[in-house]
């Protein structure tokens, strides 16, 4: 398809010049064929894959016709996960630069309930969260949705796999019919089609291709007998293929938590990500993987859904997906923006009916292929080049980024360009160093100030 340029829309000239600033010029395929829908006021139904830009497509839409001047919440935002709850409104954010006194506000579980009452309080334009907080909002009185005239449902799929669909239901009728509805999903299976029916007036469809090609992502199928074996050949493809990062995805939470054990028995950096974590864990084990602290990720899928994570090197399937787009979905997570990588699917003949569905969607037959052979279990798995440390003070106690760097690269400290990413939570921060230099880094952190105090610090480790 023919790429569009922004200025080809009827978008506010302050929505056009920030783009401009973002250097988003041209609109990628979901954009291009939902924001004309969208913009016109119509409900709309978007297939298409996490990194497709649909979140810049409806965020465009809704910050067109959003009257800042009026203090009341007229947007919400459901998201089957915090993490995607928080990247959405970061996103609209950016989006929003150039709107003046417009409020974002983020209703997600993990978090205390108070101070997102007290913001409420102070009221907001737009609501990002999940299905559980705000029902639990709505249920306190803590929160009305009289004055909403936009819905946006955000990998709707996965908020009916995790169970949401009794919360939706109670959300959006506590929402004006007379609004307009837009429902975006990676898969569009039977439920789908049914909410859209129920919530939905005569919506347009539309659905971005995948881009994923043999040119951009290698894909390769194994056969195994059993479990032993399907641990046995993931170790073997890090080995052979010694991507520095990767995802391995499960069917269930508990081989989630059983191949990240034995991956670290071999001497692999992995982490694990299912829901059955502690929030806190969830964050750690998520800051540690997108600050290269960590060389594997396991994961579920509905874990792994609306991760902004860029330049992963190798997906490994551990079983075939249960649906076909959903495969599609995992090793779209490899190969992004231009860049190449690797996808390994193991299967046993027991899967032959999955197989089989896939050869159909692929339009390609699968054979398995051999392994690695066994003399690559004399090479050393990839190591990852930084740790994470956690200090316990964040922006309540007004610490800034510079802080720490200043901190770490101070006198007698470790170099800039050892220190990696730092992200600041409310009463705690992360920062990223290499592995060389960490306790040269916990030292300086744990003898200097940070803002006139001590702050405990530790490293993050399995």
């Amino acid at each position: 398809m023919t790429a569009k340029a922004f200025s080809s829309l009827p978008l506010h000239s302050d929505l056009l010049h920030n783009l401009t600033s973002l250097g988003y010029e041209e609109m990628t395929e979901i954009q291009a064929q939902s924001l004309p829908h969208i913009l016109q006021g119509k409900d709309l139904i978007g297939q298409g894959k996490t990194g497709s830009g649909k979140t810049a497509a409806f965020g465009l839409g809704l910050l067109n016709k959003l009257n800042v001047k009026k203090f009341r919440i007229q947007t919400v935002v459901l998201c089957p996960t915090r993490e995607l709850a928080d990247q959405v409104a970061k996103e609209l954010r950016k989006l929003a630069r150039t709107i003046h006194n417009i409020k974002i506000l983020t209703l997600c579980g993990g978090v205390p309930f108070g101070p997102q009452v007290d913001s409420l309080e102070h009221g907001a334009h737009i609501i990002v969260g999940t299905p559980g907080r705000i029902e639990d909002h709505l249920g306190r009185n803590t929160l009305t949705l009289n004055d909403v005239d936009t819905l946006v449902l955000d990998e709707a799929d996965r908020m009916l796999e995790m169970g949401f669909q009794a919360s939706l239901d109670n959300i959006i009728s506590q929402i004006p019919s007379d609004r307009q509805t837009l429902l975006f999903s990676a898969t569009y299976p039977k439920q789908i089609q049914a909410i859209a029916n129920k919530i939905m007036r005569t919506p347009e469809m539309v659905a971005a291709e995948s881009e994923h090609t043999s040119q951009t992502i290698a894909q390769h199928f194994f056969q195994v007998d059993n479990d032993v074996e399907r641990i046995d050949a993931i170790r073997l493809l890090l080995l052979a293929n010694k991507p520095e990062t990767s995802i391995v995805f499960c069917n269930t939470k508990r081989e989630v938590q059983v191949v990240a054990d034995a991956l670290n028995n071999f001497g692999f950096s992995a982490v694990s990500l299912h829901g059955d974590l502690e929030q806190r864990d969830r964050d750690q084990t998520l800051v540690r993987f997108s600050n290269n602290s960590a060389s594997i990720m396991v994961a579920t899928d509905v874990a792994a859904r609306g991760l902004d994570i860029a330049n992963l090197d190798a997906v490994f399937n551990y079983q075939i997906a249960h649906d076909s787009e959903v495969h599609i979905h995992r090793i779209g997570r490899t190969g992004r923006a231009g860049s190449k990588g690797i996808a390994c699917t193991l299967f046993s003949d027991k899967e032959s009916y999955k197989v089989g569905l896939l050869e159909d969607y692929l339009n390609r037959s699968i054979e398995g292929e051999l392994l690695p052979d066994a003399s690559v279990l004399n090479n050393t798995p990839i190591k990852p080049k930084m740790t994470t440390i956690q200090l316990d003070a964040g922006k309540k106690q007004k610490i800034r980024p510079g802080d720490i760097l200043g901190a770490l690269t101070g006198e007698n400290g470790i170099e800039g360009n050892q220190v990696g990413k730092i992200q600041l939570g409310a009463t705690w921060a992360y920062v990223a160093v290499e592995q060389s230099v960490v306790n040269k880094a916990l030292r300086k952190l744990s003898q200097d100030k940070l803002k006139g105090k001590n702050v405990r610090t530790r490293q993050i480790t399995d």
